[in-house]
């Protein structure tokens, strides 16, 4: 169904670069399940279940769709040749610690959950 991928699309534009924290990914949920509520009319005194309207619609979780997009791009970037930037750049370690402030999880740290 156009309408339900379509706000989904908006929302998750380029996450697959993300490191996306368990914070990020509820909040996304959020999004999605209010989008798909809105797209199916069903608001939350109709007591339907989430999953209910989800299959409903006939699509997926974003949170299933996050980690397959960020499993294909890990897959580009295996695939592609050594001395490409972004090969580079996956195997350089920085040495040091963060800045105060910064997110303690890094992309790699969030594909190693998703395998």
């Amino acid at each position: 169904m156009l309408g339900a991928e379509l706000p989904r699309n908006l929302a998750t534009y380029a996450a697959e670069c993300w490191p996306v924290t368990k914070k990020i990914e509820s909040r996304l949920s959020v999004l999605e399940t209010k989008m798909l509520r809105r797209t199916a009319g069903v608001t939350r005194l109709n007591r339907v279940r989430n999953d209910t309207i989800r299959q409903r619609i006939g699509v997926a979780p974003i949170a299933d769709k996050l980690r397959e997009a960020r499993l294909r791009c890990y897959g580009h970037i295996l695939r592609s040749n050594d001395d490409t930037v972004r090969k580079i750049g996956l195997n350089l370690e920085v040495p040091g610690k963060r800045s105060r402030g910064r997110p303690k999880q890094r992309w790699l740290d969030t594909l190693h959950l998703d395998l």
